[in-house]
């Protein structure tokens, strides 16, 4: 069992939105350390661990600075994603760029940073070099195909438009090492919200037996091996978190097993997850605005779909609980709504919860990545505010709420209508 927690009061909820209306998102910097910390100590074994946090989860500068100072680095898609950690202080090969379809400027801004570049396609070589030039360190992911299966998020490797295949794999390292590139990493990221641990030890299997034949075939001996993120964490209060620990002892095992023999004892080790560390320690805090009562009963919130995609996109479970009720009967079937002009933009369905008042604060759990991050303006709706929960209990805007000014930005330019 997970049991489901908000480490507020309901009258200290209240103190925060006379400051902060809802809807917002909050986050634990507290359970953020916590989590970085209990990733870090599962892989206290390999040489070199580091977390490169996905920033794709969380993309708050402040945040960053979190995962930082507890000496993560940061996996980072796209040029804005390279300057967020730019301005969170992060350096040189603390930095990882694994874009996909990458345009010349992701390239050159992650040259400029001296970042570790982190190639998809063997067609890259060519475009990186012409138009930024080659990095000290480079790395290319695998596609490892049908060896593993994928989930419904990321999809199933052989049907993903991610990766290298096994062939592409050794023709992408024998070229970069023919044009001068002298050290190299390797990458994967075949599992999202991976709840499976023999998941991870496949993976690691596979990532390993790649290690040792680019040594064997290549001369190649890789500085690193990133094994990617997707570790699972509960989103339902019955599921079980997994056990990294044993997790780790289980990629330790194997590596003992098959690299050391090789040589390859010095091999640092990677893992880039976004969930797994801020995940659990966020959360959307909304007002109910409205009770209609049809077919169903519909709860609506002033929050929307704009503000948490997840359920909506993929049918994603989040459990919800009502401040101030969490001891309350559950005995009655709502439906949880927000107000876009379309049907799916809801965060529960036919869910049990106690009784729902207009003017409830209703809070929405694991929102901690993917939640903002996944936010857009459809119907013109305006992302909400970020607030970190210090660990001296005070609260930080970390991102004011977006407003109809910001909205409308765009459509200002001389001679426009607005």
């Amino acid at each position: 069992m997970s049991k489901k927690t908000f480490p507020l009061t309901k009258e200290q909820l209240e103190e925060i939105i006379k400051k902060y209306p809802t809807p917002f998102h909050i986050y634990d910097e507290t359970a953020i350390r916590k989590n970085i910390r209990a990733l870090k100590h599962a892989f206290s074994w390999a040489p070199g661990f580091r977390e490169q946090f996905a920033v794709k989860a969380l993309p708050n500068p402040r945040i960053l600075q979190v995962v930082h100072e507890e000496g993560a680095g940061t996996d980072n898609s796209s040029l804005a994603e390279l300057i967020l950690s730019e301005k969170a202080g992060i350096k040189g090969e603390e930095i990882l760029l694994t874009s996909n379809d990458t345009p010349a400027d992701e390239f050159q801004k992650a040259i400029e940073l001296g970042a570790i570049i982190n190639l998809d396609d063997i067609s890259h070589i060519d475009y990186l070099k012409e138009n930024a030039g080659l990095p000290k360190v480079l790395c290319f992911r695998y596609n490892p195909g049908d060896l593993v299966e994928g989930n419904d998020i990321i999809g199933k490797p052989k049907e993903a438009k991610y990766g290298l295949t096994r062939d592409q794999m050794f023709e992408a390292y024998a070229r970069a090492q023919k044009m001068g590139v002298k050290r190299f990493g390797l990458h994967t990221m075949v599992a999202s919200n991976e709840r499976r641990p023999e998941a991870f030890l496949l993976t690691a299997t596979i990532m390993f037996d790649m290690a040792i034949e680019l040594k064997h075939r290549l001369g190649i001996e890789v500085e690193f091996i990133n094994l990617g993120g997707g570790f699972g964490i509960p989103y339902r209060p019955e599921e079980e978190p997994l056990d990294l620990d044993a997790i780790g002892e289980g990629i330790h095992k194997l590596y003992d097993e098959k690299m050391i023999p090789e040589g390859l004892g010095n091999t640092h080790m990677m893992t880039e997850s976004g969930r797994a560390v801020t995940g659990p320690a966020g959360w959307l805090v909304a007002t109910v605005l409205h009770e209609k009562k049809t077919y169903k009963d519909y709860i609506g919130l002033d929050a929307c779909m704009a503000n948490l995609m997840r359920p909506a996109m993929y049918g994603a479970y989040h459990h919800i609980t009502v401040a101030g009720k969490e001891s309350a009967p559950i005995d009655h079937v709502y439906d949880i709504t927000g107000s876009l002009c379309e049907n799916n933009d809801k965060f529960a369905i036919d869910r049990k919860l106690p009784k729902i008042a207009i003017g409830d604060r209703v809070i929405i759990h694991d929102t901690g990545a993917h939640g903002s991050a996944m936010g857009f303006n459809y119907n013109g709706k305006l992302w909400c505010a970020e607030l970190l929960l210090r660990e001296d209990g005070s609260v930080e805007l970390i991102r004011r709420a977006q407003t109809l000014d910001d909205y409308f930005a765009t459509l200002k330019f001389p001679n426009s209508i607005m």
